[in-house]
C-alpha cells in the first residue's frame, strides 16, 4: 500500500477550524509539532518519566518490566475509558490545554482524526523506520500517512470462524470454507434449532470487516482529495448477501456477539458459529459449560478478495505535547515487538493479535485446552494475519460514518435493507466531508 501524502490527508483545503469541528474539540494548535525542531534525546544520566494513557487492563505490570531494566526512563500508566466511551475526549481536552500524556492508546481507525488536530508526533523524525521490519506490513500501512508514521501498531484482530463441530455434525453439514457454502449449510443449522451466526445491526465495524475481506476500499486519498467507493459493487454484494441471510432467518439480529443474550444462547446450543476476531477467543471462554466444544477454522472466503479481515486494532501513539518523544517511541517499540513485552501484554492485558512480524507470543504457540487441544493461533490466525486487504484506508470521520451506517441498518427491522443503508450512508458521508471542508468525489464509473 502506498503512503498517503499530507496533501491527500487534508483533502485539499481542511482548515484548522474545520479540523477542530471534525474532532469535536478545540484544536491543540494550527502549527504542527512536526514542523518544529526535533526534540533531542535525554542527556546521559538524565531521569525521564513517561506517562501513558490506555484502556488496557494492568498495563503498568508490562511497563514495570521495562522500568526494571531502564532506570533512567520510567513509564507510568494511567487507565482511561475506551476511546469513544470518553477516553478520546479526555485526550483531546488535554491536548487543547497544552498537556496530555507522552503516549496514548489510539485505535488505528482514529489516527487520521488525531492527525487533523495536530495531535500526534511523526515518529519518522525519531528513527522509527529502523524498526519497520519488526512489524506486520499491513498494520504498518495503517499508521503510515503524509510521508510519516503516526503510531506504533499495538494489536489487531484477524478474523476466523469459531464453531461448534458437534452442532455441525448434528445438522449433517460441513464447516463452510466459502461464504457461498455458509449460505448453503445455514438452513440445516436452523433445522437443529441454532443460528449459524449473529449479525449485529448496530456494530457496523463487523460489516466493514466483511466488506474489507471482499476487497472493498471505502475511501482512499488522492492528490485531488478523497475518493469514496463505499457503495461500490464489492460492498453491495456483501450487503445483498446479508440482506438475504437476515430475511431467511439464517442469522440472529436480536443479540450481538458477547452480550448477555448471546452468551445465554451460546450456552444453550443456539449459536453454531461466529466469524470473529482473534481476540474473541478469550471472550468465548465465558460461555457457560463450553470448554472443549469449540474449534477455530479459517473465515469463509468470498469469490473475490482476501482470506481474512481485521476487526479492531490499536496503536501506542506519541502525543504532540510529549517532552520526550524519542524515549516514548523506544518504549512503544519494545512493548509491541520484544518477546518479553508481547508475552507480558498477553498475560496481563489480554492484548489482541501481536503486530510483530515474527512473534505471536509464547502462550499462543501451543495447543489450547479450551479449543480441544487445537493449535488454532498458528493454524488459523497466523496465516489469516498475512492474507488481508492491504489497500484499506481509514478516513477522518470513520466513527461518524459507522454511526450513520448503523442508523440505516437498524431500519432493517422495519422493512429497510442493508443495501439501501449503504447507499444512503455513502451520500451522507460525502455531505459530512464537504461540511468539514474536505474534498471528496465518487469513484470513477459511479
Amino acid at each position: 500500500m502506498r503512503q498517503v501524502t499530507r496533501r491527500e490527508l487534508l483533502g485539499m483545503g481542511l482548515t484548522g477550524g474545520a479540523a477542530a469541528v471534525l474532532a469535536g474539540c478545540t484544536t491543540p494548535g494550527t502549527t504542527s509539532v512536526n514542523a518544529q525542531p526535533v526534540v533531542p534525546a535525554a542527556a546521559s544520566g538524565e531521569k525521564v518519566t513517561l506517562t501513558y494513557w490506555a484502556w488496557l487492563k494492568d498495563l503498568q505490570k508490562v511497563a514495570d518490566i521495562w522500568n526494571a531494566k531502564h532506570p533512567d526512563v520510567q513509564v507510568e500508566v494511567s487507565w482511561i475509558q475506551g476511546g469513544n466511551d470518553g477516553g478520546y475526549q479526555k485526550l483531546y481536552s488535554a491536548l487543547a490545554a497544552g498537556g496530555g500524556p507522552d503516549l496514548a492508546q489510539v485505535e488505528m481507525r482514529t489516527i487520521p482524526e488525531f492527525m487533523l488536530v495536530n495531535g500526534l508526533v511523526d515518529l519518522r523524525r525519531y528513527g522509527i523506520d529502523e524498526h519497520e521490519a519488526r512489524f506486520d506490513p499491513t498494520l504498518w500501512s495503517q499508521v503510515s500517512y503524509a510521508g510519516g508514521v503516526y503510531g506504533v501498531p499495538q494489536d489487531s484482530g484477524p478474523t476466523g470462524l469459531y464453531h461448534r463441530p458437534d452442532l455441525y455434525e448434528q445438522a449433517g453439514v460441513p464447516v463452510p470454507t466459502t461464504w457461498t457454502q455458509w449460505a448453503e449449510v445455514a438452513p440445516a443449522i436452523r433445522d437443529v434449532g441454532a443460528y449459524i451466526d449473529a449479525f449485529p445491526l448496530d456494530d457496523t465495524s463487523v460489516f466493514a470487516g466483511h466488506a474489507m475481506q471482499a476487497g472493498a476500499t471505502w475511501l482512499r486519498a488522492t492528490e485531488d482529495g478523497w475518493v469514496i467507493d463505499m457503495a461500490g459493487e464489492a460492498t453491495l454484494d456483501v450487503a445483498r448477501f446479508f440482506d438475504a441471510a437476515i430475511d431467511d432467518d439464517l442469522v440472529t439480529t436480536s443479540t450481538n456477539p458477547f452480550t448477555p443474550g448471546w452468551y445465554a444462547a451460546a450456552a444453550h446450543d443456539k449459536i453454531a458459529s461466529l466469524v470473529g476476531a482473534s481476540w474473541g477467543d478469550a471472550l468465548l471462554q465465558s460461555v457457560s459449560g463450553s470448554e472443549g466444544k469449540w474449534r477455530v477454522a479459517p473465515a469463509p472466503r468470498w469469490d473475490h478478495g482476501y482470506g481474512s479481515s481485521f476487526i479492531g486494532g490499536s496503536t501506542a501513539a506519541v502525543l504532540a505535547n510529549s517532552a520526550h518523544p524519542r524515549e516514548a517511541m523506544e518504549f512503544a517499540v519494545w512493548m509491541t515487538t520484544s518477546r518479553e513485552g508481547i508475552d507480558a501484554m498477553i498475560e496481563h492485558s489480554g492484548i489482541g493479535w501481536s503486530p510483530a512480524r515474527d512473534y505471536i507470543g509464547a502462550s499462543r504457540e501451543g495447543p489450547s485446552e479450551y479449543f480441544g487441544g487445537q493449535r488454532y493461533n498458528t493454524e488459523v490466525f497466523q496465516p489469516a494475519s498475512k492474507d488481508q486487504n492491504p489497500d484499506w484506508q481509514w478516513w477522518p470521520i470513520t466513527q461518524q460514518t459507522f454511526n450513520i451506517l448503523g442508523d440505516g441498518f437498524r431500519r432493517k427491522a422495519t422493512g429497510g435493507t442493508l443495501v439501501d443503508a449503504v447507499v444512503a450512508a455513502e451520500q451522507q458521508t460525502i455531505d459530512v466531508f464537504r461540511q468539514k471542508g474536505l474534498t471528496i468525489r465518487k469513484a470513477e464509473g459511479r
